[in-house]
């Protein structure tokens, strides 16, 4: 059986979009997934413990517009994608066994050839759990903490593109909110080749006309054309008061607004 053992991966993106591959000089098919042989994904050796520590490889392939594009991982479309790594009989497909389940992490491109990092399920072990005490909130707008619903009235807006300068975003249509509103936000992407990317708001100001101009904090990796449409959602900066003026949330306000400055814990005392 040794002689007819191949690899084969399936990869998932968050879209729903599945590809499988192959070392095999074949196609194979199992689960429902065609396994190509010509998309050019293969992987390092793959170091697993039985432990606790985290699993790690390595997967290299050929950018192809029929598989993986640098559309698509500039875009960041295969970012924490799903993966699945058989060992697999090609003369009997049948007989096979799962070796590996984890996700892409970095993923890192050079010329035409991108290598990607491979991460186990015990990598969310690996990071630090527990609960910050700090004045400001711990958690995310809109989240299961923070409960807010940001699809009340006021707390998000639609536009289209009108210019685009990299990090810089002018949008039409976007009205009646103040100046700074949308900061700490998301701006998500609705349309165009860039739908579905979104990227954190460092600031934004309000123009004449109902347009507003938008910084990001770090460029998109599909740049939004003229015309697309984008969706804003307001910001939260954390802050005690701005959970109780902005978004009247402050029953669910994750923070500790009572505690004492650092300052104040490491400055001397002096006796009275």
């Amino acid at each position: 059986m040794s002689e007819t053992i191949a690899r084969a991966w399936a990869v998932r993106r968050r879209d729903g979009l599945v590809l499988g591959f192959t070392d095999h000089d074949r196609a194979l098919s199992f689960k429902g997934i065609a396994f190509r042989p010509d998309s050019g994904l293969s992987a390092r050796a793959l170091v697993q413990s039985s432990g606790l520590a985290v699993d790690n490889s390595e997967a290299a392939g050929a950018l192809s517009d029929a598989a993986i594009t640098e559309r698509d991982l500039m875009a960041g479309r295969w970012d924490a994608a799903d993966v699945r790594l058989w060992e697999v009989d090609w003369a009997d497909t049948g007989n096979r066994r799962l070796i590996f389940r984890g996700h892409l992490g970095e993923v890192v491109r050079s010329g035409a050839a991108f290598r990607a990092e491979l991460r186990g399920l015990s990598e969310p072990l690996n990071k630090a759990q527990g609960r910050v005490y700090h004045p400001r909130c711990s958690a995310a707008l809109g989240n299961g903490q923070c409960r807010f619903d940001l699809a009340r009235p006021g707390y998000a807006a639609e536009g289209a593109v009108v210019l685009e300068d990299g990090d810089r975003l002018t949008l039409s249509g976007v009205a009646g909110h103040d100046a700074g509103w949308f900061e700490h936000g998301r701006l998500l992407v609705l349309t165009g080749a860039a739908a579905g990317l979104s990227g954190l708001v460092k600031a934004d100001a309000a123009l004449p006309g109902a347009r507003r101009e938008v910084e990001l904090w770090t460029a998109l990796g599909l740049r939004p054309a003229v015309g697309d449409r984008v969706r804003l959602e307001a910001g939260c900066d954390k802050r005690a008061e701005t959970c109780r003026m902005k978004f009247l949330n402050y029953l669910n306000f994750r923070g500790f607004p009572h505690l004492p400055p650092e300052d104040w814990l490491i400055a001397p005392k002096v006796n009275r």
